[in-house]
């Protein structure tokens, strides 16, 4: 096996985002690319990426589970620059990581069983609200509402997309379908702010966020490119009326 990244950039930080929410994954390797499905030990959320072999300048696969430790690959990671190259390499119960760039790092990191079922990211949801929005607009929105508040709603009424929270006191922004592109439903669901501003730091890297919700629904959230894409799934809080 010998996967080679160009740019592993966003790669990267979508593994630091990951490892927010999980301490071990199972990193799926076959003819299509890589992957990555995962939920998070309270059962809140689940998350999902992929990197399609269209990515990669080297790609010499049969078919691979990588158990790692995400805290280790992430520290690892973080080493490379912005113009070096990322070389992943499977050596017996190790995943040898080379970085190519004025000089050659090599980082061996021990492979563990992970445990738990192989898990499927869900496609059979239906949402009645899609909104496409600036990822900043919705990164400054939700830090509005942390100042108030642990969670925020997610509403569409009379074709705006409002963000709110309100507890003792209140926070709200509103976009018309002018600011952002809104297909829905009149509804109204609520989620966890932590869970939201984790996901969210995706937006520093990707500049729109697809977001899909309903009533007291499950939302997903996605943030794509031309070489990966990253995508997030929270279960609603039902058990407090705004």
């Amino acid at each position: 096996m010998k996967l080679k990244l160009e740019d592993p950039t966003i790669f990267s930080k979508s593994i630091d985002l990951i490892s927010e929410l999980v301490l071990e994954v199972k990193l799926r390797i076959n003819e299509f690319g890589l992957s990555i499905i995962a939920i998070d030990p309270a059962n809140v959320a689940m998350v999902s990426l992929k990197v399609p072999k269209s990515a990669f300048s080297e790609f010499e696969v049969g078919e691979e589970i990588l158990g790692v430790n995400l805290e280790n690959l992430k520290k690892i990671l973080r080493r490379c620059g912005k113009t070096g190259a990322l070389v992943l390499e499977r050596n017996e119960n190790n995943l040898e990581i080379k970085i190519e760039d004025k000089i050659r790092r090599i980082f061996t990191l021990n492979l563990i069983e992970v445990e738990g079922e192989d898990k499927e990211f869900p496609t059979h949801l239906e949402f009645s609200s899609k909104v496409e929005i600036d990822s900043q607009d919705l990164i400054d929105s939700l830090e509005d509402c942390s100042i108030v508040g642990d969670a925020c709603s997610f509403k569409v009424e009379d074709n705006k997309f409002i963000i709110e929270a309100k507890e003792l006191n209140s926070a709200r922004t509103e976009f018309s379908s002018d600011e952002v592109v809104i297909e829905a439903e009149t509804c109204h669901s609520r989620y966890s702010l932590e869970y939201l501003q984790k996901f969210t730091k995706a937006g520093k890297q990707f500049k729109k966020t697809y977001l899909n919700f309903a009533n007291d629904h499950p939302m997903r959230m996605d943030f794509k490119s031309e070489h990966l894409s990253l995508s997030f799934l929270l279960a609603p809080r039902i058990e407090t009326e705004d």
